[in-house]
């Protein structure tokens, strides 16, 4: 019998208060890789919170660093880029109250993650998911269709096309799947921050013209049940309506559930912290896995104690999709030999300690073509073939 089921993930623009904090946490953190050098760029650590509520932003955290950044600077003119430029709008990046504190790293931890000692910089568990349901980004159907949604309306809101768009926005996108292949849309949820003035019925029009039709592209058809700022109106958003907070959005950032998450949040942190550095490398594995034709679904999981350099646990789930024949302790086995596993060995490989970090804050850290986002590479695909003799 062919089992029917829906699955929903949700996508969030860059003005939604929580991804105000990211950006700002990220901002702070690409600052700090630009401008450290040499030996001082391998022993800068940040660990940075954000926090937002109307006209107040907290910026908090543990930060080492040689060269000393603008961070009230740095969060104004994340707020000025993202497209706030008024209380009424959601926050005035001119007037608002930046809070600032900041400590440098505890000498206990950076004990443990020294260059010449470069264990884990927390103990913590990581995962990475890939799926060919999506090619070429190798993600749940779901969470990508979302991230289209909300960079469209980000998109029509800074062009004009749009004109009454404000920057606070979410869309959420309901799949019905077949077995576990994605069959097709079947709603859509899209929220946008708007001026007075347009009414419920015209916002509805517009967005769906101008930002669900073409996000969806193929898979919008008017069955699709579309629904747009469902009490009506949506005037008052961003850090006004909203406190918004560093690593809430955890879900967004990477496979809209459909992934396991080992609770670590990414954005204001340096890649010593393995909850963003062997994330990035769990989805690094777990890519080109699938696209190697190894498995159709892949989650790779690692696990790491503080200050200790080798994995504390290692392991492969391919949901019985594997290729006939393979099984995931052979998939574990040839990733073991492929891929650097400790954080010192997965900063080099991904070449993570330069300044990228601002542009992942939004619309998802995965599925990404970016070519900073190297954990997207797929130049370990024939490396995985020529194990399993595939090639």
């Amino acid at each position: 019998m062919l089992i029917k089921r829906t699955y929903a993930s949700e996508s969030v623009t860059e003005g939604h208060p929580d991804k105000i904090c990211d950006q700002i946490s990220d901002a702070i953190l690409d600052d700090i890789l630009a401008h450290n050098v040499g030996p001082a760029l391998d022993q800068a650590r940040v660990a940075c919170e954000s926090a937002v509520k109307s006209q107040d932003v907290f910026i908090f955290g543990e930060i080492t660093s040689e060269y000393q950044a603008d961070y009230e600077g740095l969060a104004r003119q994340t707020l000025r880029e993202i497209g706030y430029d008024s209380e009424e709008c959601g926050i005035d990046p001119d007037t608002c109250q930046v809070w600032v504190r900041v400590e440098q790293q505890s000498p206990d931890i950076a004990r443990g993650t020294t260059e010449e000692n470069l264990g884990a910089g927390d103990q913590g568990m990581m995962f990475g998911y890939a799926s060919d349901e999506t090619v070429p980004e190798y993600m749940p159907l779901p969470i990508v269709l979302a991230h289209r949604l909300t960079r469209r309306l980000a998109a029509v809101r800074k062009s004009g096309e749009v004109p009454y768009l404000r920057p606070d926005g979410k869309a959420q996108v309901t799949v019905e799947y077949q077995q576990d292949r994605p069959l097709r849309v079947r709603r859509v949820v899209l929220a946008s921050q708007h001026r007075p003035g347009p009414s419920p019925q015209q916002i509805h029009e517009d967005l769906l013209h101008q930002v669900i039709a073409p996000a969806l592209g193929h898979y919008f058809n008017p069955e699709v049940l579309c629904t747009v700022n469902g009490t009506g109106q949506f005037i008052i958003g961003g850090p006004r309506g909203d406190a918004g907070l560093t690593g809430r959005k955890i879900m967004v950032d990477t496979y809209g559930g459909l992934g396991r998450h080992g609770g670590g949040a990414f954005s204001g942190k340096d890649p010593t912290k393995v909850d963003r550095s062997a994330n990035y490398l769990c989805r690094y594995v777990a890519k080109n896995v699938v696209a190697a034709g190894l498995a159709r679904r892949c989650e790779f999981h690692l696990a790491y104690c503080i200050g200790v350099a080798d994995p504390e646990a290692i392991g492969v789930e391919t949901f019985g999709t594997a290729l006939e024949g393979v099984t995931d302790q052979q998939i574990e086995n040839w990733i073991r030999e492929i891929f650097p596993l400790r954080p010192r060995d997965i900063i080099r490989e991904l070449n993570l300690r330069r300044p990228i970090y601002r542009k992942t804050a939004a619309y998802g850290h995965f599925g990404r073509s970016d070519e900073d986002f190297t954990w997207e590479r797929l130049d370990k695909v024939e490396a995985l073939r020529q194990a399993a003799g595939l090639d």
